[in-house]
């Protein structure tokens, strides 16, 4: 009992800081889902200021951006521009935007949704009483969010950055505060910068040394020809430019003859094409350590579960556990009761990720995927020999996005029981697919109503029967079998999730 208490227990705080909190924070990160965070422009910089107003430090500021002609964007906390509305009203006034950064500045992590909310709110509504207007961006402090944010906050856009130097710490000094923020002088990035030191972590008289960098910065930047602009600018110019972008590759791949009506494909259309699929592969730094966390997260979990290789552990794990979801009703009057022993498979993520990076389609992905499980169903056959309690298991149990397919395999699917795991599954899928495939976030925006995880479940007898399977050679059943086996049929909006890998 207190070995399944202990299981729970972990099973839970796996669940919390993987869903609530690590999570979101990858995905914002890296795939900049529902947050903005570079700017794709000839000559912009974006300069953010977080913790103000500040009754020394900010007006100090502004006196600089205006003999600069510069525009910022600040993020306020609510409970500073309460007691500074002067300052407040100053910022609108000389044209730059304002944004929130809570009430208090607490991290989205340790607090309640309702509580984030209402921090928002009321910050919100504060400011539109000193200025008349709403605030339409938000940076949680330290560009955090949980998981809710990203529901409740539908009405603001979420507000990160490129380049973040420390400037809240006075140790840093402003002239190793210049050479920092110099290096990343160029157009697009987004500086986050510090106009109080007032809040946890931060030292009072920082933003001291932040205004006598900022000031060589705004001379350098000017002397090179870039503008200085608000949030609100840089995004407004960032969404021109990719929708200029995106038109360009048709206008290069296409070209009218002579007599027109007939277009063909030039060679230089080729190359941006073959260019785009190579850059469509390339994975950045921050990818990578997302990816690094992700395959730790896993090996945390193969040793936390006990989870068993199959055949030579590159592509299937496996354990035998006790099923504890709602009886499910299989063929031929057989059910699946809670208590019932499966067998719970599982994809590398490694595997997984390697060829999602490595297919020339998402729909190239979830066929090789399909393959891979064929190929691995005889070695969990044979697993069951040799599994502690496998002579007691009823059935191959998983969960997966990929619905049709698994039938011809000999699986059956069934819907996940509504409930905060099958709410928690469904994020995490999407999430792998955003990470093992290079078109998963396109994938997601496009069909994301119908990637939705079921219950896929092989009988026992079925299970076995691949156990001497040879060559190409499929296992049949009477049962579900009265029909030649057709090729598996990949619905073409799916793209690189798995078959049956559950957490």
């Amino acid at each position: 009992m207190v070995g399944k208490a202990l299981e729970y227990i972990l099973w839970i705080g796996f669940y919390f800081m993987t869903f609530y909190a690590l999570l979101p924070a990858l995905i914002s990160r890296i795939f900049g889902f529902r947050v903005f965070m570079r700017g794709k422009t000839d000559r912009e910089i974006a300069l953010t200021f977080d913790d103000g107003p500040d009754p020394l430090y900010t007006p100090q500021l502004l006196d600089l951006l205006k003999r600069y002609g510069a525009k910022g964007t600040f993020f306020l906390v609510g409970s500073h521009a309460e007691q500074y509305p002067d300052i407040v009203a100053r910022i609108h006034a000389e044209g730059h935007v304002i944004g929130i950064h809570n009430y208090v500045h607490h991290s989205n992590w340790l607090m309640r949704p309702k509580t984030v909310r209402k921090q928002i709110l009321k910050t919100s509504d504060i400011i539109k009483r000193i200025t008349g207007s709403r605030p339409d961006y938000y940076r949680p402090p330290w560009g955090i969010v949980n998981l809710f944010d990203y529901r409740r906050l539908g009405h603001l856009q979420i507000v990160l950055w490129t380049s973040i130097f420390g400037d809240w710490k006075i140790r840093v000094g402003a002239e190793k505060l210049y050479k920092r923020m110099r290096r990343k002088l160029k157009p697009g990035e987004v500086f986050v910068l510090h106009d109080c030191g007032r809040t946890f972590g931060a030292d009072e008289n920082a933003p001291a040394q932040t205004i006598e960098a900022l000031e060589r910065i705004l001379r350098d930047g000017f002397d090179e020809g870039y503008r200085f602009v608000g949030i609100d600018e840089m995004i407004a110019l960032t969404e021109r430019n990719a929708q200029a972008s995106r038109s360009l590759p048709q206008a290069s791949l296409t070209s009218q003859s002579a007599t027109g009506g007939e277009s063909r494909v030039t060679a230089e259309g080729n190359e941006t094409a073959s260019k785009a699929a190579r850059s469509a592969r390339k994975v950045g730094p921050l990818k990578k350590a997302a990816v690094a966390v992700w395959m730790l997260w896993e090996k945390l979990f193969h040793v936390t579960f006990h989870l068993q290789p199959v055949g030579d552990g590159t592509s299937f794990n496996y354990r035998v556990r006790k099923y504890s979801g709602p009886t499910v009703e299989m063929r031929d009057g057989k059910r699946l009761r809670s208590g019932d022993y499966v067998m719970e498979m599982h994809f590398e993520n490694k595997m997984l990720y390697d060829m999602g990076m490595n297919s020339r389609s998402s729909v190239h992905t979830a066929i090789r995927l399909v393959r891979e499980v064929e190929r691995g169903l005889p070695d969990l056959a044979r697993a069951l020999d040799t599994a502690r309690h496998g002579d007691k298991v009823v059935a191959l149990y998983g969960i997966s996005i990929i619905h049709r397919g698994s039938e011809g395999l000999g699986f059956q699917t069934f819907e996940l029981p509504k409930g905060v795991f099958s709410w928690m599954t469904h994020l995490y899928l999407r999430f792998m697919l955003s990470v093992i495939n290079p078109e998963g976030g396109k994938r997601l925006r496009e069909h994301g109503e119908r990637l939705t995880p079921r219950q896929i479940i092989m009988e026992r007898e079925d299970l076995l029967a691949w156990k001497e399977r040879t060559g190409k050679q499929r296992p049949s059943r009477a049962s579900r079998s009265e029909a030649a086996p057709t090729p598996l049929a990949v619905d073409p909006a799916i793209g690189g999730d798995h078959i049956g890998s559950t957490m």
